[in-house]
C-alpha cells in the first residue's frame, strides 16, 4: 500500500508503506513530507489500489483526483501540487479516498452540516481548484468532513430495527 500526506498549503506526497520503518515507541519516527514556511499537514491516508483522493478547501469548494495522477515519491520529499491554494479555495481542510458509493459529511465553523454524494464531486487534476461543494456565508468556512461509511447491524430480526447505521470516519 501508499501512505499519502496532504497539506493546507496544497501539496501532497505519496509513498510506498515500506519506506517508514519500524521503530520503538519513543522515538521521532521518520520525516513524511518537508514542509514548506508556514505550512502543515491536514491529512493522511493508507490508499488503496482503487479509488480517488476526495480534497477539500476551507472556502467550500473540493475536488476528486484519480490515485494514479500522483506519482509515487521517495518519503521525505517537498511532494506535488494537490490543490491550487488561493484566495478564492483557502487552505486545504483535508483529504479522504473515496470510492463509488462514498458519502461524506462537510462541517462549517458557524454548525452548518451537510451530507453528499463523493460521486456527485467532478474529478479533476491535481493542480485545479476544485468545484464549489457547498455555499458558505462570506463569515463561514469548512472546518472538518468525514467520510461516512454505511453498515448493516444484526439484530437478529428484532421489530425494532431502524435499517442501515452510519459511521463517520
Amino acid at each position: 500500500k501508499h501512505l499519502f500526506l496532504a497539506t493546507a498549503e496544497g501539496y501532497s506526497i505519496r509513498f510506498p508503506e515500506s519506506d517508514c520503518r519500524p521503530m520503538g515507541r519513543a522515538t521521532y519516527g521518520v520525516r513524511g513530507i518537508s514542509l514548506r514556511r508556514d505550512d502543515r499537514v491536514v491529512g493522511m491516508e493508507v490508499l488503496e489500489r482503487e479509488g480517488a483522493v476526495l480534497t477539500v478547501a476551507e472556502r467550500g469548494l473540493g475536488k476528486r483526483t484519480p490515485i494514479a495522477a500522483y506519482r509515487e515519491q521517495g518519503r521525505g520529499g517537498l511532494g506535488v501540487i494537490n490543490l491550487r491554494v488561493t484566495e478564492r479555495t483557502g487552505r486545504v481542510v483535508g483529504v479522504r479516498q473515496v470510492v463509488t458509493g462514498d458519502q461524506v459529511v462537510l462541517i462549517t465553523q458557524e454548525g452548518m452540516i451537510i451530507r453528499t454524494a463523493a460521486d456527485g464531486i467532478r474529478e479533476s487534476g491535481r493542480s485545479t481548484q476544485g468545484v464549489k461543494l457547498i455555499d458558505l456565508d462570506p463569515a463561514d468556512r469548512l472546518v472538518a468532513f468525514a467520510k461516512v461509511v454505511e453498515r448493516e447491524e444484526e439484530n437478529g430480526g428484532d421489530e425494532d430495527d431502524d435499517g442501515p447505521q452510519a459511521t463517520i470516519h
